[in-house]
């Protein structure tokens, strides 16, 4: 089966986590931590904040590994390596997704897909 390594950020502020929606794709619509695929020769944190500034138009600090989220879904097996992040600036704009959230503690648990949306 065909793996493929992807980063996410989990994006802080405050006690809120950022999720956004998928705007294209096989997974339209579904909730995510925003990230993407490692580019050959690119270490993690760095695709990550290619992918963030390609997605987001933000820049963002790549903090803490928080270890990588494994799962096979029919076609595939991701390996999501996830960072604790934070914004540089306040900035967001939506290049690639349909919506956004800032998740609570509490709202975060009717988005458990997030954990391995891909």
């Amino acid at each position: 089966m065909k793996t493929i390594n992807v980063v996410a950020a989990v994006i802080r502020k405050g006690d809120k986590i950022l999720a956004t929606q998928r705007g294209y794709g096989e997974f339209k619509d579904g909730w995510e931590f925003p990230g993407g695929k490692i580019e050959l020769g690119e270490k993690p944190e760095e695709a990550l904040k290619r992918e963030i500034k390609e997605e987001l138009k933000a820049a963002i600090s790549v903090g803490e590994d928080l270890g990588i989220v494994e799962y096979d879904y029919p076609n595939f097996h991701l390996n999501m390596r996830c960072f604790m992040c934070s914004l540089v600036s306040e900035d967001i704009t939506l290049l690639e997704h349909e919506a956004m959230k800032w998740l609570t503690a509490e709202t975060n648990n009717r988005y458990c897909e997030l954990a391995a949306s891909g």
